[in-house]
């Protein structure tokens, strides 16, 4: 959950803008707010990634540990 925090609430943030633009100006073009997101979450990922691939990573880790500590 922690982990997709980031690119989830810029989703919200960014599709909330968007939706509330396109009812101001009366376009519905569907794919203006596909782009405007998808490109909100590749910046998130760019600045957030290392930080998302070390939680996974300690998570892995600590999954492992638990694992070989059953074993003994």
């Amino acid at each position: 959950m922690m982990m997709a925090a980031p690119a989830l609430v810029v989703t919200l943030v960014v599709g909330f803008a968007v939706a509330m633009l396109q009812a101001v100006t009366s376009v519905r073009d569907m794919t203006m707010g596909l782009v405007v997101k998808l490109a909100g979450v590749a910046i998130t990922l760019l600045f957030c990634g290392g930080w998302m691939l070390d939680l996974a990573r300690d998570f892995a880790r600590e999954i492992f540990n638990h694992i070989q500590a059953m074993g003994h």
